[in-house]
């Protein structure tokens, strides 16, 4: 995982021509105007700003230009009946002046190639026409190589065409561009696709991707294409419902391509994109409306990254997304989320003091991330091993009084203590730890002739990313205090999620467990939703709990002694809720179904990580299924209690469930149950059958279910047993002078009978048992003791 950065302004435009302009512009945004495109040059000399909605006559496409690069600035206005701007592509160029142009494409398909010369400024170079008819509309853009590809819109002449097929009034087109000495030259345009839904179009460096917009067909807006040009394929991908099917590009017709695929392609959900991007490996990220990020390679194979949360997106929310080398950076809501790609963790959460941010293309490196704001330009980076990432001196005073706090109680250990545990036990009682602290007060140039011990820059290496919370904390604290209470909530849960993640990598230790007590007690819904982050507890396509957590997570959740609940009294006054039973109660109020499955999830990772011998595991030797049971409230929760009875498939809490079933009299889940859990072990197996054979002596209720009742009957069990197990439980008759009872149908031999038969075939035995004439009523239990033979008599017909 990538070590904390930090955000720090590189430019405030004062080293821009016309940068005070470039401010106001960037600071005013009028109501119901577009939100504005920022792009920068390759060689990240020039700023570009496209202006959407503006009023007529005020420019609409702008170039900011670094002092000193050169004179002469670009400024593009049109009167409103021209059709506004579709995109601004930087193309290469192999002339001598400059290795790249400028192409602005307007919506008709007229595109201007400009040129940026040092001693004259911005010219002109070329204007193009890239649509042959003169209703065509281009509606999206890239550039690939040395080719141009859009979706472009034919209108048709028939005004009196069904929706059905005015939505494929589109296609896919491309066209080379060759741009020289001489000007710009366009090669002969080929269609792509015919008769196509609308589709937004990203080119990578050999792939292009074809994604749904809103404005699509509902019934194609299931799948995207991918289309690859070298090898003349076009691959159809549905994520949301498993589906990759790669063909030749034999057809241009949409319909004739996707065809092969309509039913695979029916019954799956529409494709939830609010915003897409390009990876830096040539995939494409995808953002729902859910705050899920997605990654489809060019082979059409995807995979889920990270699930960013926070309420649902509308279509017109401002959300920037753009991938830095492996880091995914993403503004949504006024956060900025860094993400590592490889592994979906979150490696930085930053509150901004503005929603509206732009990324820049870093001309330094891909790992550089740069943002535009109305204020400057800033830039996060990751500080090199070789940086040390030395804290602030306001860091090093806080964590100079935690040193001091801590080394009051000094370790009595023999053992040599090194920074790894140090971190690991968060103690700061070493004296060379102290030391290396007080270092950053010392005089400059005493520091710097006698440097920075190695020892001493490994641990402050080490420590970064803890000083970098610290900070974060302390700012968000600042912003609490001066916020709005519209944004209270906002910052409560902002705060109380670093909290809980900063507790996380801490020991639980008794003072930090009852804190964490203390937050959850505070804000619930917040520490839910904090330790869900922090779980990444989420269900999968199949509909299943899973999570993502570390192995150390793993350990601070199932760590720490069970609570005695005979003491509640003194637990609450004197002792604090382990972290198992905090995110059981935050289930059980928030989402009850996972509770369950949680559960399992535990005992699995409790399985494969702890054997039954070893000490590390967690202490008290209670089951995890009990530590949950004791969250629930008894009266108003029997449905829960029974499944989490059955998910921990402990032979004592499956009987115990199967009770419960048996007194709420549902009959058809006690089966179910029972076939279930009687493969477990024949010791389960026959108690489940005793207890199901002795209520089928009782009542008639279990007569359906008979022949899977009988299934279970162990093997070793005798002719004898049965009989003995019916008598046992038969209802008493006492103060019924009728034949039969009146609460309903007797208990006859009949119904004994495939059973009995069963037994008997399995030991091979008592074969006149059942050569009975006629089968009537069994009789009640004698008045009198009885032997069992005596008793198996008397069930023999006459």
């Amino acid at each position: 995982m990538k070590r904390a950065g930090a955000l720090r302004q590189v430019s405030d435009f004062g080293d821009f021509g016309g940068g005070r302009r470039l401010r106001e512009l960037l600071g005013q945004r009028g109501p119901g105007e577009a939100p504005r495109h920022v792009q920068t040059s390759p060689d990240g000399q020039h700023l570009l700003l496209l202006l959407r909605g503006r009023p007529a006559l005020q420019p609409q496409v702008l170039a900011f230009q670094r002092l000193g690069t050169g004179a002469g600035g670009l400024e593009r206005s049109w009167q409103p009946p021209q059709p506004p701007v579709t995109g601004l592509l930087f193309l290469e160029s192999p002339a001598a002046l400059t290795s790249w142009v400028l192409a602005i494409v307007w919506e008709q398909g007229r595109t201007e190639v400009w040129g940026f010369v040092p001693a004259l400024g911005w010219q002109l170079r070329q204007t193009l026409e890239l649509c042959h008819g003169a209703r065509a509309r281009i509606v999206s853009i890239c550039s690939q190589g040395g080719s141009l590809v859009w979706c472009e819109e034919r209108p048709p002449s028939d005004a009196h065409l069904d929706p059905g097929r005015g939505a494929f009034r589109y296609c896919i087109c491309t066209r080379a561009l060759e741009v020289g000495e001489q000007g710009a030259h366009l090669g002969a345009m080929r269609i792509v696709v015919h008769n196509s839904p609308q589709y937004q179009v990203l080119a990578s460096p050999q792939h292009v991707f074809l994604v749904p917009t809103g404005a699509t067909f509902a019934s194609v807006s299931t799948f995207l294409l991918i289309w690859c040009p070298r090898e003349a394929k076009v691959t159809i991908v549905a994520p949301s419902g498993g589906f990759v099917h790669s063909k030749a590009l034999h057809s241009s017709d949409f319909k004739k391509l996707v065809l092969g695929s309509v039913g695979l392609l029916l019954p799956v959900a529409p494709l939830d994109i609010h915003t897409c991007a390009l990876s830096s490996c040539g995939g494409l990220l995808l953002l729902s409306t859910r705050g899920t990020v997605r990654l489809v390679q060019p082979d059409g194979t995807w995979r889920h990254v990270c699930d960013l949360g926070g309420s649902c997106l509308a279509q017109g929310d401002p959300v920037q997304l753009k991938a830095f080398g492996s880091t995914l950076a993403c503004v949504l809501a006024g956060v900025l989320y860094l993400i590592d790609l490889t592994s979906g963790r979150l490696i930085e959460k930053k509150l901004l003091s503005t929603k509206e941010v732009h990324f820049l293309e870093s001309p330094g490196g891909e790992e550089e991330i740069q943002l535009l704001t109305a204020t400057g330009i800033y830039r996060f980076g990751f500080p090199s091993p070789e940086e040390g990432g030395r804290p602030e001196p306001a860091l090093v005073e806080m964590v100079f009084e935690e040193a001091c706090k801590y080394y009051q109680r000094r370790s009595l250990s023999s053992s040599q203590l090194t920074v790894e545990k140090l971190k690991k036990g968060d103690m700061f009682q070493a004296p060379i730890v102290l030391s290396s602290i007080l270092q950053h007060s010392l005089p400059c140039k005493e520091r710097a002739a006698r440097g920075l011990p190695e020892t001493c820059a490994k641990l402050l290496s080490t420590m970064s990313m803890d000083l970098q919370s610290y900070q974060s904390l302390e700012l968000l604290k600042s912003c609490i205090v001066g916020a709005s209470e519209s944004e209270v909530d906002r910052c409560c849960e902002e705060l109380v999620e670093q909290e809980v993640s900063r507790l996380l990598r801490l020991d639980l230790d008794r003072e930090n467990l009852a804190y964490l007590n203390a937050v959850f007690s505070s804000f619930p819904k917040a520490s839910w939703k904090a330790i869900r982050g922090s779980l990444q507890l989420q269900q999968n396509g199949d509909g299943l709990l899973v999570a993502r957590a570390t192995p150390d997570i793993w350990k601070k959740v199932l760590g720490g002694p069970a609570p005695d609940w005979s003491q509640q009294e003194e637990m609450g006054l004197n002792g604090a809720v382990p972290l198992f039973e905090l995110i059981c109660g935050s289930l059980h109020k928030y989402k009850p179904k996972w509770l369950p499955s949680f559960v399992v999830l535990t005992q699995q990772y409790l399985g494969a990580s702890w054997t039954y011998s070893t000490k590390e595991g967690p202490e008290g030797g209670v089951p995890l299924y009990k530590r949950a049971l004791a969250v629930l409230d008894p009266a108003a929760d029997r449905e829960l209690e029974i499944e989490l009875l059955l998910c921990s498939a402990r032979p004592k809490a499956v009987l115990q469930a199967v009770q419960l079933l048996i007194r709420l009299r549902r009959w058809q889940r006690v089966v179910e149950a029972a076939e279930k859990f009687s493969r477990l072990s024949p010791l389960l197996n026959k108690e489940i059958f005793t207890t199901l054979l002795a209520q089928f002596a009782q009542h008639r209720d279990l007569d359906p279910y008979l022949a899977a009742l009988w299934e279970l009957c162990p093997a070793d069990l005798t002719v004898s047993d049965v009989l003995g197990i019916v008598l046992q439980h038969l209802p008493s008759s006492e103060g019924d002078p009728a034949p039969f009872s009146t609460g309903g149908a007797p208990l006859t031999l009949a119904l004994l009978k495939p059973l009995l038969h069963k037994v008997a075939q399995v030991l091979g035995s008592a074969p006149d048992l059942l050569a009975g004439r006629s089968l009537g009523p069994l009789p009640g239990p004698p008045r009198t003791e009885m032997p069992l033979a005596a008793a198996a008599v008397c069930l023999l017909p006459c």
